[in-house]
Formats: structure tokens, C-alpha cells, sequence
């Protein structure tokens, strides 16, 4: 394996070890019917966007400078529609309604979305291996979370499963409709721009829900909550995933999906608040033989016919 894949897996890993966790610690800062003292998921979204934006502006600064074509521009505002705005702020306030092991099972359906659309917009081929290596990881990290179903909430919601549902349709599209123009620059110029659009629609929406969040009554927990959410969920996650996205192929870059429940599961299990047996254990054999399976398949630049020899 060259260099840049190994970039890009340790890149794949960071983001989604992070996200493995960003799930329950979004479901303890929302506000809901448990946790009244909570934030409105909306305000969350600013939060996020308008934290992440400043970070990203904010090392730029201490980078070379790097120029973006105007089209470009353009492109990176439609990725942030999609990879930013309607994948964040309606995971959120899908997560808000609904469980956490909803919101996890609808995650599943990133990589295979992913490799479809990856099909239409990249022409990249469904070999055998690669639709196994989905179809296995998705079993796997089904059968994960079904077996972890009692340590999280139960509290389900059509509605919140329908907004999962269309943010995880929006980030497979971000991870192939726009990967061309996100691999042409570097993870914090992409970024930068890609929040600095998402900032400025958050602020415009949701300032209404903003101003109503009572700030001396949230909890030092609550803080923190949030504070992981914006550093590491956000700033931390997005400037790892582009990495990932210039070395390895789509479908890859989402099969990584399938690690973090994997990762939530341990995380419980290392507090005490969980077991860890046969199911569990054959479950991540098969999200990780499934990653292995679909990095192994073939590219279509791999399956291309090359030019006779003379």
C-alpha cells in the first residue's frame, strides 16, 4: 500500500473514531423531554457551522495562500448544500426526534448509496467484491447496533427517521457528485469555503432559535457536549475526510461509516455500560472484512483496457 493510502485510511479512522462517539454526545446536548435544559438542535447547527468557519479561516491565515477558480466557488457552495448543510443540520434535528440507534441503522445506508451514486457520477464499476464488501459491513454493523439496541434510547420517530434518512442521501451525494472539485485543493481552503457558505445560511435561518437558548442555564456537561461537537465532530472531522477523499475512492471513504457504531460500542463497553460478546465480536469481524473487501476491488481505472505493448 503506497503512502497516500495509508494518509488517507489513518485520515478515514480519526474522522470516524470521532463521529463513533458524536451520536450519544449530540443526544445529551439536545433538548428534549429527558433533558429540558438542553440546546434546540437548530441553534446546535450555528454552533457548528459558525465555530468550524472561524477555525478553518483562522489557520488559512497561517497558510499559503491557495486561489480558487471562480466556477470552483460555485461547486464548493452546492458541496456545502449537501455534505454540510443538509447532512448536519437535519441529522441533527432528525437526532433530536428520534433514538440514537435509528439515527446509527439509517447510517448504514451511506455506503451503499454512495456506491450507486459513485456508479453514476464517477462511472465507477459495482464489481462482485465490492457490492460483497458493502452488503458484509452493512450486516455487520446492523447486527451491531441490534445487539447494542438496550443501551441506547428506544424513543423512535418517523419524522426524525426521515430526516436521518435524507441527510445520509445528501452526504453520499457530497462524497461523489462533488468529489472532483474537492480533491483540486487542499482540506482547509475546501473547508474554509464550504463553511463560511454553511455559517452564513445557518446564521440567516436560525438566528430565532439562537437568541432563545438560555446560556446561563446550560450545564458545564452541556458545554462540554458542545464543545466536542464543534472541535472534534466538525473542525477536526472535516479537515480529515477531505484527506481521505483525495487518496481513496468513494465508496471506501463511506464504507468507514460502518466503523462507528463499531467504535460506540466499545466506547460503552469500556464505561462498564455494555458487554462485549460473540455477537458483538463477529459483527466488527464483518465491518472490517467488509472495508477490507471493498479497498481490495477494483477501480475503474484499474479494469480499463490498457494500450497494446510494442
Amino acid at each position: 500500500m503506497d503512502r497516500g493510502k495509508i494518509k488517507g485510511h489513518a485520515a478515514l479512522w480519526t474522522a470516524n473514531i470521532i463521529w463513533g462517539l458524536n451520536a450519544p454526545i449530540c443526544k445529551s446536548v439536545l433538548v428534549s423531554d429527558d433533558n429540558p435544559g438542553g440546546v434546540d438542535p437548530f441553534a446546535l447547527s450555528v454552533y457548528r457551522m459558525a465555530g468550524a468557519a472561524l477555525l478553518f479561516w483562522s489557520i488559512s491565515l497561517l497558510l499559503p495562500r491557495e486561489r480558487v477558480a471562480p466556477r470552483d466557488v460555485f461547486m464548493l457552495l452546492l458541496a456545502s448544500v449537501f455534505g454540510i448543510q443538509f447532512n448536519q443540520m437535519l441529522f441533527l434535528w432528525g437526532l433530536s426526534l428520534t433514538s440514537p440507534i435509528d439515527s446509527s441503522i439509517i447510517a448504514t445506508i451511506v455506503p451503499v448509496l454512495t456506491m450507486l451514486l459513485a456508479a453514476l457520477f464517477l462511472r465507477e464499476p459495482i464489481t462482485w467484491l465490492k457490492a460483497g464488501g458493502v452488503a458484509l459491513g452493512c450486516f455487520g454493523a446492523l447486527m451491531l447496533i441490534l445487539a447494542s439496541g438496550h443501551a441506547t434510547g428506544r424513543i423512535s420517530s418517523v419524522k426524525g427517521d426521515i430526516l436521518c434518512i435524507i441527510s445520509a442521501i445528501s452526504y453520499a451525494t457530497y462524497l461523489t457528485a462533488f468529489r472532483n472539485t474537492i480533491v483540486k485543493y487542499s482540506p482547509v481552503t475546501t473547508m474554509k469555503w464550504m463553511f463560511l457558505f454553511a455559517a452564513i445560511v445557518a446564521l440567516a435561518i436560525y438566528r430565532k432559535p439562537l437568541a432563545a437558548v438560555d446560556y446561563a442555564a446550560l450545564k458545564p456537561r452541556t458545554w462540554a457536549g458542545i464543545g466536542y461537537v464543534v472541535v472534534c465532530s466538525t473542525f477536526v472531522s472535516y479537515l480529515t475526510v477531505p484527506i481521505g477523499q483525495r487518496y481513496l475512492r468513494p465508496t471506501v471513504v463511506a464504507m468507514y461509516n460502518y466503523v462507528q457504531p463499531v467504535v460506540a460500542v466499545l466506547f460503552t463497553v469500556i464505561l462498564g455500560l455494555d458487554g462485549f460478546g460473540f455477537t458483538k465480536a463477529a459483527a466488527a469481524l464483518c465491518v472490517f472484512t467488509g472495508v477490507w473487501l471493498v479497498t481490495r476491488s477494483k477501480s475503474r481505472d484499474q479494469m480499463a483496457p490498457r494500450p497494446p505493448q510494442h
